[in-house]
């Protein structure tokens, strides 16, 4: 049985609550608005064939194509991997080539060592450096000294040598020219990482009071002294080692050989390469391995026909369930919309 309520009767009767008397309680019934009684107008649409099959068909000869784009695009790419090892015969390279070194079984995605940072630090405060953040523990302080740059990603810090050389057949050895800079990220460059105020031609005595982490072979100061630009916390090596992988299987920009002026001459040209590494990485701790990349870029980046594959893969299943519902309704849609007709 129904009841009707009427809001006047209750607000006017006497002692009732909201009534303004003396002892009376404020009501908590919602006031009477389109968005407190949920009137407000909404949009539901309405899943039918004319709507539902033409939008995965849409799909799917939008996704397909580009798809095949990616990976056509992908493809292109050159790239050339080797483990380490002394000698080995490249492609034919035209453009820039961009040479990255590579690590397995490594975990920088593990939560504390993510965590082992100082970014205040990083970015040239002078109370960081020399009190860093407890974030960076144990790799805080050495030698009561306060470390920098302090944290376990710094103190991991990936510090093999590499060169490269073509072997000329005439029997000659030449340097193959890599370029140091411009491997990193503008904005880390340029925003996240500063070395502290002070003399930037002598850091020296800018880091005078501090130590260098514990797994290093040089202070911060001299990962580059000869280039004041890249020395200390704006080091690019140091910056690139510092913006931590997803994955345990990686690979980070080492070294960029530039294309000739000349537009006739390859890069690399084909032939035998000799690569000499200074072995100062261990990975026999974690079971890792190492490897030397070469590759060419694209306006999509490096190498990586995941994205292409996804896109066909997910438009090539809205082709076919597009397809399949087609085929349900032309088979089952007829007779459900005879059976709503009354006799």
């Amino acid at each position: 049985m129904a009841s009707s309520y009427n809001a006047k009767d209750e607000d006017h009767h006497p002692g009732s609550v909201g009534s303004g008397g003396p002892g009376a309680v404020k009501s908590k019934k919602p006031d009477n608005t389109a968005f407190k009684q949920q009137r407000l107008p909404a949009w539901q649409p309405i899943l039918t064939a004319g709507t539902v099959l033409p939008a995965f068909f849409m799909i799917g000869l939008i996704f397909i194509p580009i798809g095949i784009g990616l990976l056509v695009t992908s493809n292109n790419i050159k790239e050339f991997e080797v483990q380490y090892q002394s000698s080995f015969k490249a492609l034919h390279f035209l453009h820039n080539v961009f040479m990255y070194y590579g690590l397995s079984n490594f975990y920088q995605n593990h939560r504390r060592y993510v965590k082992s940072r100082d970014d205040s630090q990083l970015n040239g405060d002078k109370s960081s450096l020399l009190n860093p953040s407890k974030e960076c523990e144990p790799y805080r302080t050495s030698d009561k000294k306060p470390i920098a740059p302090c944290g376990a990603i710094a103190n991991s810090l990936f510090n093999d040598t590499l060169e490269l050389f073509y072997n000329h057949p005439n029997g000659s050895r030449i340097t193959i020219h890599l370029v140091k800079t411009g491997i990193a990220w503008w904005t880390d460059k340029h925003v996240k990482f500063r070395n502290p105020a002070g003399n930037n031609n002598n850091l020296s005595i800018v880091f005078q009071d501090t130590s260098k982490p514990v797994n290093w072979h040089k202070p911060v100061y001299e990962l580059d002294p000869s280039d004041p630009e890249n020395n200390g916390f704006i080091n690019e090596d140091f910056i690139v080692w510092m913006r931590t992988a997803a994955l345990p299987t990686f690979r980070k920009l080492y070294r960029v050989i530039q294309k000739k002026k000349d537009n006739m001459t390859p890069t690399l040209p084909p032939g035998n390469y000799s690569l000499e590494v200074t072995y100062n990485y261990p990975v026999r701790s974690f079971d890792g391995r190492k490897r030397m990349i070469l590759s060419t870029i694209s306006w999509m980046g490096g190498k990586n026909p995941f994205l292409g594959i996804a896109y066909i893969t997910v438009g090539s299943v809205c082709f076919f369930l597009g397809v399949v519902l087609l085929i349900i309704h032309h088979k089952y849609g007829n007779r459900n919309n005879n059976a709503d007709i009354p006799n």
